[in-house]
């Protein structure tokens, strides 16, 4: 069972499957939120580990840079059901956090981060725009001008529209010309961590 954007990082291998655990809680409201039942583990012996990768430039910094092999298997329509489902909750559970925050302090400093609130929501959207693109799909059309919560919505459903069509083996009707373009699990998965990654985040440094 792929539980997309449920990821964690850690110096050693046993530091990230414990910090996995830890978050297991935490990530079952994610999972809560997409209407799928999550068991939490108790602990990291209830962990099974099926791939190990070597990681990349990103990996020392918590990021799941490169696809596991898994990744590259096709998807049924009821798994492309319940992986858009965990997709759109992880951002919901992003728009959720920077909207309880707004008006808030976000801490600063090693443990709290550099970014204001205003900062996080755009560099979430320019990172959406780029999966989008890694997924093969142009840029969709709205005013010039348009809010960061309008472009928002616009690289959403644009990128849903384009996983559908490639799931179901349909091509895109505009495609860019990426030449390594990410399989729909991948963008999933990545999506889905960064925007549970970002909104942890925020919960973590407003003060209240």
């Amino acid at each position: 069972m792929v539980w997309s954007g449920w990821s964690r990082a850690g110096k050693t291998e046993d530091e990230a499957l414990a910090a996995l655990v830890t978050s297991a809680d935490r990530y079952a409201a994610v999972a809560k939120r997409a209407g799928a039942a999550f068991d939490a583990p108790a602990s990291v012996d209830n962990l099974r580990v099926v791939e190990r990768l070597r990681g990349g430039s990103g990996t020392d910094f918590g990021i799941p840079s490169l696809p596991a092999s898994t990744d590259a298997k096709p998807m049924s329509t009821a798994e492309l059901r319940r992986q858009l489902r965990l997709l759109e909750a992880a951002w919901a559970t992003f728009d959720a956090a920077a909207a309880g925050a707004r008006g808030l302090e976000l801490r600063k400093g090693p443990r709290g981060g550099g970014r204001t609130l205003t900062k996080i929501v755009t560099h979430v959207l320019e990172a959406e725009e780029a999966y989008r693109h890694q997924l093969g799909s142009r840029p969709p059309r709205v005013p010039s001008g348009a809010s960061v919560a309008t472009r928002m919505a616009a690289e959403r459903k644009t990128a849903l529209a384009s996983l559908e069509l490639l799931v179901g083996g349909e091509p895109l009707p505009d495609p860019n010309k990426v030449r390594r373009p990410w399989t729909p699990r991948y963008f999933v998965r990545r999506s889905a961590w960064h925007a549970i990654d970002h909104a942890w985040e925020i919960e973590d440094r407003a003060v209240r």
